[in-house]
């Protein structure tokens, strides 16, 4: 099944749809599947059979409070229905193979990634409206990428994340090799606010301190939520492309009758805040997640299961709140770690504690102890209470200022000791002093290396010195590097001990000694010394 025998006439689409799933790698497990899944008699898969492929029981524990509105259960209900009804077109009761292909393709084949999320919008929709709910996108033309048009709510807004939320974390655990721990829906709000900020127009710009604007009767335009999702989140539509792909992956590799196991994708939407730091929660490691590809996604995503780590230590490098405060106690810790470091900052407004925001930097490549900037990469991130990511811009390269002590000359103007990210020499976008105490924030204006954008809400021009409460550094270099960092620590001890040791017998007699000579000049110093000839 899913193949053509050498004589049957293969069509000009069957042999196009082969040949872009044969480009992904994904061809021969998708004949499998096909071949699991479909009835023989007909050569194709009844329409049951792939809903059932595709469902989603939820459950919602009565001793947790639920973070999503009472409507998600049941959106969550038709997405296996939406995704068969809408990308799966089927023929006389059943789906062929060409239409099986052509339907993952949509799903989770290559695309740009503007079309990814009409993609997104356009099932959101359909599985609103089969919900019950108000219809408030619609698809503007089936081509042009299917560009949709309408608005949603902040509330629809949250329901969206927290589906791609279910459907990232599904694809993860079916290709996790351990358990990936509690389920449980993460906190949003900050991707959420994101939205509102992004979306609304200029003047109806919000206060975005206040929470309660989430149940505002607002409306985001498709068209903005898009840009917004293009700009923030890149990834945002690789939940649903993986879902699909894991899904019938998961076919291809266990035998039909695991699939009857209900509680195998059982997903529980109870508010479980998991976090493998103080200030890196799941919620937070997932949208940063979102703005990277490659191995740091990977790296990233890890920190949002911790019970799937083997251990938290190979994340969790420095935690000021932990190892005590101070540029010192931080570079013991970081130093000799050469891979992409995550730096968390969480700091409140002067005199007033009750506005605290936590904003983040990620750099590519390990600290070096520099009076001068340097680096080839990075972001800067507004990570609470709104999240946004300010990438390199491409005009200076001013990433990453690391400066400890002068420890072999003198300096008559020595250079500021502490961290510092964008801006430059005087002018940093972000500082933190020696003491780990304060830390400057400034207006981007100042800073060429990232894109513009406020730091956190309602940022003036004038710079900000804020009182630092955490200082937070994980490393998403993998185990490697964090073996690297263990071996050079060691040698560093090993030097350290050694030059404490003093050999005796480099010294050659008593009379000779350099002691002897500084206890002579000190018992009689107007003593005469005249040279032996």
């Amino acid at each position: 099944m899913g193949q053509s025998s050498s004589a049957e006439q293969v069509s000009p689409e069957q042999r196009e749809a082969e040949s872009i799933a044969a480009s992904t790698g994904a061809l021969p497990n998708l004949q499998k599947a096909f071949s699991l899944l479909s009835d023989h008699q007909m050569n194709a898969i009844p329409i049951h059979s792939l809903k059932k492929c595709f469902e989603f029981p939820i459950e919602r524990s009565t001793n947790e409070v639920c973070t999503v509105p009472k409507e998600f259960p049941v959106l969550m209900s038709h997405l296996s229905s939406s995704i068969v009804d809408l990308f799966f077109l089927s023929e006389k009761g059943g789906i062929s193979w060409v239409e099986f292909l052509k339907g993952y393709i949509s799903c989770s084949g290559r695309t740009v990634s503007s079309a990814s999320l009409n993609h997104l919008l356009r099932l959101f929709g359909m599985i609103s409206v089969k919900a019950g709910l108000p219809e408030k996108l619609q698809v503007v033309s089936n081509e042009d990428d299917g560009k949709m048009s309408g608005f949603l709510s902040p509330v629809d807004v949250q329901m969206l994340l927290s589906m791609c939320w279910i459907m990232w974390w599904d694809s993860k655990k079916l290709k996790a090799s351990s358990s990936l721990g509690d389920t449980g829906l993460p906190d949003l709000t900050h991707l959420v606010l994101s939205a509102i900020d992004s979306c609304v127009e200029a003047d109806k710009k919000l206060d975005l301190w206040d929470e309660s604007i989430l149940d505002l009767d607002i409306q985001l335009p498709a068209a903005k939520v898009i840009m917004w999702a293009l700009k923030t989140m890149p990834s945002l539509a690789d939940c649903f492309g993986q879902f699909v792909h894991a899904r019938l992956f998961y076919i291809a590799a266990h035998e039909q009758e695991k699939l009857d196991q209900a509680d195998l994708f059982l997903h529980d939407i109870s508010a479980k805040e998991m976090s493998i730091g103080h200030l890196l929660n799941s919620g937070r490691a997932w949208a940063i997640s979102l703005t990277l590809r490659g191995t740091l996604n990977e790296e990233i995503s890890k920190a949002c299961f911790p019970s799937a780590a083997d251990e938290v230590d190979d994340y969790l490098l420095y935690r000021s709140s932990l190892h005590g405060k101070g540029m010192n106690r931080f570079w013991s810790n970081v130093e000799g770690y050469n891979g992409p470091l995550l730096i968390l900052i969480s700091a409140h407004e002067p005199n007033n504690d009750a506005r605290r925001w936590i904003i983040g930097v990620l750099i590519h490549q390990g600290l070096e102890n520099h009076d001068s900037f340097y680096g080839t990469s990075g972001c800067l991130y507004s990570i609470s209470p709104v999240f946004h990511v300010f990438t390199p811009s491409g005009k200076e390269k001013n990433f990453v200022y690391s400066h400890l002590h002068a420890t072999v000359k003198y300096e008559a103007h020595p250079k500021p000791v502490g961290l510092a990210f964008g801006g430059s020499s005087g002018n940093e976008r972000i500082f933190v002093d020696e003491d780990f105490a304060k830390v400057t924030v400034r207006h981007h204006a100042c800073d060429k290396t990232y894109h513009h954008g406020p730091l956190y809400p309602n940022q003036g021009f004038l710079p900000v010195e804020a009182s630092i409460l955490d200082v937070e550094v994980l490393g998403l270099g993998g185990k490697r590097a964090r073996e690297i960092q263990t071996s050079y620590k060691k040698r560093e001890e090993l030097f350290t001990e050694q030059r404490r040791k003093v050999d005796l017998k480099t010294f050659g007699s008593w009379e000779d000694s350099p002691e002897k000579m500084m206890m002579d000049m000190v018992s009689d110093p107007n003593r005469v010394r005249r040279e032996d000839r």
